[in-house]
This record gives C-alpha cells, sequence and structure tokens, in this order.
C-alpha cells in the first residue's frame, strides 16, 4: 500500500512538473505573439505617414501589390495577413530548434494540440532556443540552432509583412509571403514535409507567374537559376542522407560509424561548396561549421515531397485549382498512414491546453489593466476562440520559415524556419 502512495506521489509530481513546463512554453509563445499584434499597422498607413523611408515605403508598395496577385492568380487566402506591418527592431522574429539522434536522420519531434506534431521547437527567446538546444546535445542528439524571419499563424492571426523579412530582396520577401499563404490554404497535422514541400511548390510556381507578369526577364533568368542551384543542392543531400542512413543501418561499431558520418558529412560539405561556387547563390554559412544530422533534417523538410507536387502541379496542366483539389486528395489519403508515435503525447498536451492558455491569460494581467487583462482572459478561454489560441500558442509550431543560415539562400521559400 505505502508503495502504491509514493508511485501516485511521484506520479503526481510528474505530472505538476510537466503541466508547469508546458505553461511556461506557451507564456512565451503568448507574449511573443502579443507582441507582434500590437506592433501591427495597416501598410497603407505606413507608406503614407511622413517617418516612413522612401525605400521601405517602395518595398511594402510592392508588397501589397503582390497580396493581391496571390488572391487574383494564385487563389490564395483572401483575409488580413499580409496587409499590415510590423517593425519588430531585430533581426529574428523567432530562433528555431531542430534535433536528430546522432545515428539517425528521423528528426525529433514535439507535439502540440490542434496542429499536431511538427519536427522543429521556436522561441521568441533566443536564450530559451539555446538553453534547449543545450539540452538535447547533452542527452546525446545532433541539434541545429538559427534564428527565423517568418512564420505563419495560418490565419489564425492576421499575420503582418515583418521587419526581420525585410532583409531579403523582392524576389525572395515575395515568395516566402506566397509561401506562408499556402499554408493558410492547406495544413496536413503531424505532417511537416507534406505541409513545407507543399507551400514550396506553391511559392515556386507563384513566383515564376509573378516576375513574368512583371516583366522582368533578368530577375526571372536569375531566379531560375537559383531555383536550379537549390535543385542541385537537394540532390547532393539526397545522396549523403542514403549513404549515411546505410552507414547507420550497419552493424559496425559506434566509434566507426561516428568516423564514417564525419567522413561522408565533409564529402557533403565539400561537393556542396564546389556547387555554389559556381552559382549564383553564395553557399550557407553553416557549412564551414560542425556538420550533423540535424542540419541534413532541416534542409530536407521544405525540398522532401516537391518533386511529387511538381508532378501533380504538371498533371494539372498548370491549373492551379486542379492542383489544389488534387493536393487536397492527397493530403486525406496520407493521414491515415502518416500518424506518429506523437499521438499519445498529443493527448497529454490536450490535458494542460486549457492550463496553459489560463496561465497566458494570467500573463496579461501583470502587464495591463485589470479590466483589460479580464477581458483577455474570457476570449481566451471562450469556446469559439480557444483552438484559435490553443493553435496559435502552440509551439509557434505553427512557424513555417527555416533559419536563413540553414538553407541556400533566402529563395528556399523560408521557412523553418517559419511553424512557415
Amino acid at each position: 500500500m505505502n508503495s502504491m502512495i509514493v508511485n501516485c506521489v511521484r506520479r503526481t509530481i510528474m505530472l505538476i512538473l510537466m503541466m508547469s513546463l508546458a505553461g511556461c512554453y506557451y507564456l512565451q509563445a503568448a507574449r511573443g505573439q502579443m507582441e507582434i499584434v500590437r506592433k501591427r499597422e495597416p501598410i497603407a498607413e505606413v507608406v503614407a505617414a511622413s517617418d516612413t523611408t522612401a525605400e521601405l515605403g517602395a518595398r511594402l508598395q510592392l508588397i501589397a501589390e503582390a497580396r493581391q496577385f496571390s488572391i487574383d492568380v494564385l487563389g490564395l487566402p483572401d483575409n488580413d495577413s499580409y496587409r499590415s506591418y510590423a517593425d519588430l527592431e531585430r533581426d529574428y522574429v523567432v530562433w528555431n530548434v531542430i534535433a536528430a539522434p546522432e545515428f539517425s536522420l528521423q528528426a525529433k519531434t514535439w507535439c502540440y494540440p490542434i496542429v499536431g506534431c511538427v519536427s522543429y521547437r521556436g522561441y521568441f527567446s533566443e536564450d530559451s532556443a539555446r538553453n534547449l538546444a543545450d539540452r538535447l546535445r547533452r542527452d546525446g542528439y545532433d541539434v541545429a540552432l538559427g534564428g527565423v524571419v517568418a512564420y505563419s499563424t495560418l490565419g489564425r492571426f492576421n499575420d503582418p509583412v515583418l521587419s526581420t523579412m525585410m532583409l531579403w530582396g523582392d524576389t525572395d520577401l515575395i515568395g516566402v509571403m506566397f509561401h506562408e499563404l499556402a499554408h493558410q490554404l492547406l495544413y496536413v497535422k503531424d505532417d511537416t514535409g507534406f505541409n513545407e514541400s507543399f507551400a514550396t511548390a506553391v511559392a515556386e510556381f507563384g513566383m515564376q507567374r509573378w516576375l513574368e507578369s512583371r516583366q522582368q526577364p533578368d530577375e526571372l533568368a536569375t531566379w531560375r537559376e537559383r531555383r536550379e542551384s537549390r535543385e542541385q543542392f537537394a540532390e547532393l543531400i539526397a545522396v549523403a542522407r542514403e549513404d549515411l542512413d546505410a552507414i547507420y543501418q550497419s552493424p559496425i561499431n559506434e566509434t566507426a560509424k561516428r568516423n564514417q558520418k564525419q567522413q561522408r558529412l565533409q564529402l557533403f560539405a565539400a561537393a556542396a561548396k564546389t556547387l555554389f561556387a559556381a552559382g549564383p547563390a553564395p553557399a550557407p554559412g553553416w557549412l564551414d561549421t560542425e556538420l550533423n544530422n540535424a542540419r541534413l533534417v532541416a534542409t530536407s523538410l521544405y525540398e522532401e515531397r516537391l518533386p511529387e507536387f511538381r508532378a501533380l502541379l504538371l498533371d494539372c496542366d498548370n491549373d492551379l485549382p486542379c492542383f489544389y483539389r488534387a493536393a487536397r486528395n492527397l493530403a486525406g489519403s496520407s493521414r491515415g498512414s502518416d500518424q506518429r508515435i506523437c499521438n499519445n503525447i498529443a493527448r497529454s498536451s490536450r490535458c494542460t491546453s486549457r492550463n496553459s492558455l489560463l496561465l497566458a491569460a494570467a500573463i496579461a494581467a501583470r502587464s495591463s489593466s485589470l479590466r483589460t487583462s479580464r477581458r483577455f482572459a474570457a476570449v481566451m478561454m471562450s469556446p469559439a476562440r480557444r483552438p484559435r489560441w490553443a493553435a496559435a500558442l502552440s509551439g509557434i509550431t505553427l512557424m513555417t520559415s527555416i533559419p536563413r543560415d540553414v538553407v541556400a539562400d533566402a529563395a528556399a521559400n523560408s521557412a523553418p524556419a517559419s511553424p512557415g
């Protein structure tokens, strides 16, 4: 009997600790999202403001035109996303952590209510992201950590154009917007590879149509060169993954596996640098760092099923409504077979989601008037709004942009890091 009581107490303590940790994570997500919401300004007002620079005004006007193009030509959602601007006064909006075991190319997943499981964990605080990365390394994981310039809430909030996105050139910036809007059109729970490859395919098609409509042959030629370079880079990654998987599955001891792994990664880095040296885009900086499985996983997320979606588009004779229907059918057929072992974790996350939201509401009480915080808590916990907030606070799990230094160039249509 005493042992039963002790075990029960232990389980209770562990549950309380897990709820506290989940609550802390949701709190930072709530704070970060609220900062973005608070800083949003309509693009038209920013453009008209006397203190807006001519360069910023011109670029925001271009984004507004591309946003209308995304509706009229690409059939992407007609809502208030990317019709406002938020100056965050920093280089990155969030920081993504991606992890994989030392001898596996299967990404670690984190699971959340509403959105399911994703292959990255995002933080608005760089220090928090680094702390998680350090813990994962101590646990034996390969880790990739990087800043993210954009992410999507799948339309649950009116995502603004972020000042962090303005670090890119016009082509990359517009491509990322198309990518993030594609996530609002179609998002499959528990399938990061599907979601990112679909959004990348939409952005790829959209950018070609956009540049053609603008009659910018030089920009279109450069964009195509960079796309070809990315395709060749993706092929190098695919071959490296196959070789590494064979090493990891071999019966040799761990020391031999570790040595062969490093040798293969060094060969990959050398080949990639040679590729970029002859191409239009510079090599990503992470090729000069210690490579690992997490880096390869991060780059693979956005290209994993891209050939499949390109084939769907060709089958539809580049007709987007046909393509979107085919993608939805593909998503429906893969849902049953693509369930992951994180379902049990997701169930536990759902159990704590209400407590996490209550904690997030409590934060508002510290930073605003009592009347405002009560209204905030009431809205968050209302049945109509709870799914919206739960999804948005689930991990910045809706981030769809990968770190800028994880891909070959920004034209890889973001995002993890997003998310995007």
